[in-house]
């Protein structure tokens, strides 16, 4: 454990940092999962919510903006 209290300070916000990134990357994942899943009528429903997710997920830097381009790019070619 860091002995230095700016060190203890930066464990916490780690902490709260990689929880939130957990949980921002789960909802993203269940997201894709769930638009993989759907049948052709659903996909197209669930497209722009899917897109939303991960354009979300890019702005919190969870994702590299590469990752979020291909994550879209492989799901518009499956969705055809």
């Amino acid at each position: 454990m860091a002995n230095i209290a700016s060190a203890r300070k930066r464990v916490r916000q780690a902490a709260k940092r990689r929880t939130r990134n957990q949980a921002t990357r789960t909802r993203l994942r269940s997201n894709v999962k769930a638009y993989r899943a759907a049948d052709k009528a659903g996909k197209a429903k669930a497209i722009p919510a899917t897109y939303a997710e991960i354009d979300r997920a890019l702005a919190r830097g969870v994702i590299h903006k590469n990752a979020a381009a291909r994550y879209k790019s492989r799901l518009a070619r499956s969705s055809k």
